[in-house]
């Protein structure tokens, strides 16, 4: 089983330009793109977060059951559902500005235990921002990975929500020891001001980096360094593409059973190099279509 722990919310995406064009909600939050990507690509999964009782809450369960996701770690609350609103460039890339203030899921608690059969827990975005739910994720990132469970990070950078930068990137280090996997794009990483080698000496076994169409690069703490191109595709947005890029990471670290840091350590250049290519097509699949819908196994199948 692979826990997506993480916020889930309602994106309100633009049909149009300009600050009046009509906004239609589509489900999403990073953590629960990734939790429906990895069902739709087979893998047991559950989803832990905190869900609003409101409308849009019942309908981002309901994909979640739909697509096979264990929701029995979510918790429930009377707060409304979380928005962002997003605007698309001419380039298909998307930002984002948030409606968090007393929302549902930012309240969530550590809960008392995992499933038990949990492999791995995925970690990222707003969740791990915003109090008072950050500090309950990064407990439960901790505890998981002082108990031996494999760790994915993806920071997946929302300057706009975080209030002090510098104290964010300290935080960020301080989870690391607790990481064997981090994810980021290199637009994070230059945010945050690191270099995937000095992450890898604070914890992680291995660091991905994603730059978009230009492909995913891979770095392991025994040297080694592994890159493929993007996939080439019409692009209509980019929404999701980055959650679907963890899901498929973890998806073919199970189907390997490399979800340990031995595990990464034994993948070698031909592993790293099929698994970085499957995320690849996996996320061209999500940029062809509008919105955040990953593929299914099918559909990647050579």
């Amino acid at each position: 089983m692979i826990v997506v722990a993480g916020e889930a919310l309602i994106d309100l995406v633009p049909q149009g330009t300009g600050a009046l064009a009509a906004l239609v909600p589509a489900l999403g939050g990073g953590p629960y793109n990734t939790a429906v990507a990895l069902g739709r690509l087979g893998s047991a999964t559950a989803f832990c977060s905190r869900v609003s009782y409101d409308a849009f809450g019942e309908a981002l369960l309901d994909r979640l059951r739909r697509t096979g996701v264990d929701v029995s770690a979510v918790q429930r609350g009377a707060e409304p559902t979380t928005l962002a609103v997003a605007t698309v460039g001419a380039d298909g890339s998307a930002a984002y500005s948030f409606y968090v203030e007393g929302t549902a899921d930012r309240l969530f608690g550590t809960p008392a235990a995992l499933p038990p059969d949990t492999r791995a827990v995925s970690f990222g975005t707003c969740s791990l921002v915003l109090e008072p739910g950050a500090s309950a994720y990064e407990e439960l990132m901790r505890d998981a990975a002082a108990r031996g469970v494999f760790t994915a990070l993806d920071p997946n950078i929302r300057a706009g929500l975080i209030a002090d930068p510098d104290a964010y990137r300290a935080r960020f280090k301080s989870w690391l020891p607790s990481v064997s996997l981090l994810k980021l794009s290199a637009e994070d990483a230059e945010w945050l001001g690191g270099t995937p080698r000095e992450w890898l000496a604070a914890g992680p076994a291995a660091v991905v980096v994603t730059r978009g169409g230009a492909g995913l690069t891979a770095f392991t703490r025994d040297g080694g360094e592994y890159a493929v191109p993007g996939e080439r595709v019409e692009v209509v947005d980019t929404i999701g593409a980055g959650d679907t890029v963890n899901a498929a990471l973890l998806h073919g670290l199970a189907v390997r059973d490399a979800l340990s840091e031995r595990g990464l350590g034994a993948l070698g250049r031909d592993g790293w190099t099929e698994l970085l290519r499957f995320a690849a097509r996996a996320a061209a699949v999500t940029c062809s279509r509008a919105g955040a819908e990953p593929p299914y196994a099918a559909e990647l199948e050579d």
